[in-house]
């Protein structure tokens, strides 16, 4: 019999619908509550409808999954005949979502490994890619007639586990190499949220620097202190380049509700990064937004 692993991530990935459907990829959104009104990310709530949110003022809030929502994703992956799970998430420094992910894998009918890409994004939907592409390269894909973002082996348990855990390989090793750098206009909104880590340190001078952030350790930390928004972006092209060097890349840029300064952005790194694969211009989803708010700019450098 066929061994089948199947793969699943949340919605703080922001993997675009298409790709999520060539590699069969399973997402279990995250809420975001505004007011009173809990709305799950990507199918009740949109980034526009965030910004809009955060601009009125607004209460806005984010939650994770609940441990049931992710055991309901596992039984019925194992009711889809999957033998196995990789399960790759939002960095557990972020968001409970790892937490509720590893209670629900403990009591799930079959085998899941959880894994903390210690990214958020694009970062973490690049591991996520990794991981397809892994479990393609270990099933059928090479041979012809798999099906995508399945892996197909022979044999016993060993091998199942063998595949499982090259596959949790190279989502963790391309999590590794991935780095994520952003800028915003304020940091009352990473504040309001508490995800704003060693940025705390900030906040007494934010109305006279654009500070430009982190990923570190799956926290968000300062990285430096610009005077100018012009300024700021400027150095984030500048850190992105330095951070690709000439290796192979993919390069996503982030934005929300300014796709007015993401896409002249995307157009320069196009230019200036000699080892470029592909480059994406996406809006943040609504959890992510809700901690940033309108004007965030991002830059995700993803080496091969």
């Amino acid at each position: 019999m066929s061994r089948r692993i199947a793969l699943l991530t949340d919605s703080t990935a922001y993997l675009p619908e298409e790709v999520v459907d060539r590699h069969r990829i399973a997402v279990v959104p995250l809420s975001v509550v505004v007011g009173d009104e809990v709305l799950a990310e990507g199918v009740e709530i949109s980034p526009k409808d965030v910004a809009e949110a955060l601009r009125s003022k607004q209460r806005v809030t984010t939650s994770r999954p609940s441990p049931e929502t992710f055991a309901e994703a596992y039984r019925a992956a194992a009711e889809a005949g999957y033998e196995a799970v990789v399960s790759v998430h939002i960095s557990a420094e972020l968001s409970g979502t790892v937490e509720a992910a590893r209670l629900a894998a403990a009591e799930a009918p079959l085998p899941v490994e959880v894994v903390d890409s210690r990214l958020v994004g694009m970062a973490l939907g690049h591991a996520v890619l990794a991981a397809a592409e892994a479990l393609e390269t270990a099933g059928d894909g090479a041979a012809g007639g798999g099906a995508a973002g399945v892996g197909t082996v022979g044999g016993e348990g060993a091998e199942l586990a063998a595949v499982v855990a090259a596959v949790v390989a190279a989502a963790s090793g391309r999590a590794a190499r991935t780095s994520g750098f952003f800028y915003v206009d304020t940091l009352e909104y990473l504040r309001r949220g508490g995800r704003i880590g060693a940025a705390q340190a900030l906040l007494g001078s934010a109305l006279s620097v654009k500070p430009l952030l982190h990923l570190s350790g799956g926290r968000i930390e300062p990285l430096e202190k610009v005077r100018t928004a012009s300024r700021a972006i400027a150095r984030l092209e500048e850190i992105a380049v330095e951070c690709a060097g000439a290796d192979e890349v993919d390069i996503t840029v982030h934005h929300l509700a300014a796709d007015d300064r993401a896409e002249p952005l995307a157009e320069r790194l196009r230019a200036r990064v000699p080892g470029l694969r592909e480059l994406t211009v996406l809006e943040v989803g609504a959890v992510i937004g809700a901690h940033v708010g309108p004007g965030l700019l991002a830059v995700v450098v993803a080496p091969r």
